[in-house]
């Protein structure tokens, strides 16, 4: 049985396929790009950019790139330059983030997300950071408010953070009927085409049902301090079941 201890040999497991398998779900690619959009949209443009260094960022949970390149991307198409530090707790899946094509202002080290965040030198930053991004990675965490206080102190005064999961709890029941559905008649009939040991996927449908409500993720960013805190959602079927949460360390007024 998967569990939040033993998460990372899961995905290690199917780490070759892995792309193929988020190619096939609709939408996978188009809903990280949005949600990086927003994460770049409140960081804050240095003037002149040329003469300043990149604005530092940590991708937390980057598995195999995809939500690397979906921020790199969101910044270049503004003009910003950026040096990206991502993080997995899967060594398997780093492997296929580092076989792609990267600028040298991308990195990744491997390690797990609370104690990543815990240590500036384990990340090689002298300095806070100026945003965080984490995608599908809370409800594979079991100290959720440790992991959301330790990105609070490494983010710079005015930083932000942007979380992307699914959430069904304390939503209508045909919300969380229809996750039931689309898990056991798509994802997991096509986890396992896409790779033989398919339990992660399995573990995918119960962690969904079992993460934080909405309110609940919110009142946790609350807890840790972060301020203007916003959730949106998305279009088509997952709507009300994937959102995106954004919220910022508030500027310390000396």
């Amino acid at each position: 049985m998967i569990t939040t201890e033993n998460v990372a040999a899961a995905f290690d497991e199917v780490a070759p396929r892995y792309d193929l398998m988020v190619a096939l779900n609709p939408g996978y690619h188009a809903h990280l790009r949005m949600a990086a959009n927003g994460l770049v949209e409140w960081l804050v443009r240095p003037q002149p950019e040329s003469k300043l260094p990149p604005i530092r960022l940590l991708d937390l949970g980057c598995g195999s790139g995809a939500s690397t390149r979906a921020v790199l991307e969101a910044a270049q198409s503004v003009g910003l330059r950026l040096a990206i530090v991502g993080a997995d707790a899967s060594a398997g899946m780093l492997d296929q983030a580092r076989a792609k094509d990267w600028p040298m202002s991308v990195r990744f080290e491997v390690g797990q997300a609370e104690e990543i965040v815990g240590s500036h030198e384990w990340l090689g930053l002298d300095d806070p950071i100026q945003g965080a991004f984490a995608a599908y990675l809370f409800r594979n965490v079991a100290e959720r408010d440790k992991l959301l206080a330790g990105l609070f102190d490494l983010l710079a005064d005015g930083g932000v953070l942007v979380v992307q999961d699914y959430s069904v709890a304390g939503s209508r029941l045909w919300t969380k009927a229809l996750w039931t559905a689309v898990c056991w008649l798509a994802i997991i009939p096509l986890g396992w085409l896409t790779s033989p040991r398919s339990r992660l996927y399995r573990y995918l449908w119960q962690s969904v049902r079992s993460f934080d409500s909405v309110q609940t993720f919110v009142d946790r960013l609350y807890g840790a301090g972060f301020v203007d805190i916003e959730v949106r959602t998305v279009s088509g079927w997952q709507r009300g079941i994937l959102h995106t949460f954004r919220a910022r360390k508030p500027v310390t007024v000396s």
